[in-house]
């Protein structure tokens, strides 16, 4: 376990040909030299080139690095940050850091952009980007312990070797993780953790929630935790092995998020009576209120997510596939579930068309490919709708909950605060047997 707070190196913007930044309240470069107002970095050559808004070179090389000359008050800028690649929230944004900046070329010509900063700090953002600034303090700090948590565990993670993925023309089975990811510790997406910098409302909660739990972190066996999270269970979270490697860990075994407990998804005749029922749970809330100051503004996009329905043509569904997938399967025949997590996600799925058998997996890698962005969850059940020749014309993908369901629930959890539960409460109820400690 770590002893002191540690500096990250967190990918902001990869691998472009042209990043546009303004500096604030004053930079050095490496040589000392002071550095500030709007710049252009461009990469070329195996090198970069920053430059000032008269055109005038200010430093070149494979690697260029800024400091804040008052870590306090100086921040950088920049413009159009793509956010929630893939996802359907997808789009640039304008964002603000503190911290330290490095300019770094790529093999490939292009460049990456990297924000050096300390792991608190860090986490002010990360909790309020991933949710609302304004939301309940118990739920902050709970968000600000199970990420600080998650964060650390992926750090150590990353020293060892990578587990091979099953890749064959018969089953597809791949998972994204940390370990995906060279040369840097975390990027600033849902890949990982949001982070948007202080472009988003740090507020007086989210300062507290981060100085009152200062490094603390949930623990189990004698390690930091993988404490994973996501925005809605649905009903039921879900365990490891349905969105990563075959593994399990005790602290994430499947719970019901209610006080009263549901059994388990085992079947195919249970999951569709659970996802078609809308049962209690914490995270079951239409209430806009509570909605407002839980949720970042364009998550208030998607409000239906504790149950939701997609419904494709069989052709639509074909060229999704195929484009998402790169396999033609022909005239589409089949989706059948061939295992479940204990929520009803899917995380082995067989797709049956003219041309060819696949299954595929895990949770992720099948709402990548039963979407023109991602589906909400891989827990849906499937129903069929033909034609008066028997011919599929229709898929219908009656689904529930938003995210892999392993770990906190972040909706569950602000209802939770918000009906008094104090954050070791929120964190016991997703949390099984892990223990609080504070490390630094």
């Amino acid at each position: 376990m770590i002893s002191s707070e540690p500096k990250i190196k967190v990918a902001i913007v990869q691998d472009s040909h042209e990043v546009s930044l303004s500096l604030e309240g004053g930079y050095l470069s490496d040589s000392g030299q002071p550095v500030t107002g709007s710049l252009i970095a461009r990469s070329g050559s195996g090198a970069v080139t920053l430059e000032d808004a008269a055109g005038q070179i200010i430093a070149q090389g494979g690697g260029i690095l800024l400091s804040p000359a008052r870590p306090a008050t100086s921040f950088f800028t920049l413009l159009n940050v793509r956010i929630g690649i893939d996802f359907h929230w997808d789009r640039l944004q304008t964002l603000s850091f503190r911290g330290g900046i490095l300019l770094k070329a790529n093999r490939d010509h292009t460049l990456s952009v990297f924000n050096i900063i300390g792991l608190e700090d860090y986490l002010a953002s990360v909790i309020s980007s991933e949710m609302s600034a304004d939301a309940p303090l118990e739920f902050l700090k709970s968000q600000a312990i199970t990420a600080r948590s998650w964060l650390v565990a992926m750090l150590e993670k990353k020293k060892a070797p990578r587990i091979a993925q099953i890749r064959n023309t018969a089953e597809i089975k791949v998972w994204q993780d940390i370990n995906d990811h060279e040369g840097f510790d975390v990027c600033a997406d849902d890949h990982c953790q949001r982070y948007q910098g202080i472009t988003r409302i740090i507020s007086e909660n989210v300062a507290r929630a981060i100085d009152t739990t200062r490094g603390m972190f949930l623990t189990s066996g004698g390690r930091i935790c993988d404490a994973r999270y996501y925005k809605c269970c649905g009903g039921q979270t879900d365990v490891f092995a349905t969105a990563w490697e075959d593994a399990s860990f005790p602290y994430l075994s499947t719970v019901t998020d209610n006080a009263e407990k549901h059994a388990p998804i085992k079947t195919e005749k249970e999951a569709d009576a659970w996802l078609i029922a809308k049962p209690e749970a914490y995270c079951n809330t239409s209430d806009q209120d509570i909605l407002r100051r839980i949720l970042p503004t364009f998550d208030l996009e998607t409000l239906n997510f504790y149950r939701w329905r997609v419904c494709y043509k069989r052709e639509e569904l074909e060229e999704i596939l195929k484009t998402k997938s790169g396999i033609d399967f022909g005239i589409l025949r089949h989706l059948e579930p061939l295992a479940r997590g204990p929520s009803g996600r899917i995380h082995r799925l067989r797709i049956e068309g003219s041309l060819c058998k696949v299954i595929v997996g895990k949770e992720l890698e099948i709402r990548r490919w039963l979407s023109p962005t991602h589906l909400l969850s891989s827990a849906f059940v499937v129903t069929t709708e033909r034609n008066t020749d028997g011919t599929i014309s229709r898929f219908i993908l009656d689904g529930g909950g938003w995210g892999h369901g392993v770990g906190l629930c972040q909706i569950g959890a602000a209802v939770m605060a918000v009906r008094g539960h104090k954050a070791e409460e929120i964190l016991t109820h997703y949390f099984s047997g892990a223990i609080l400690k504070k490390l630094y």
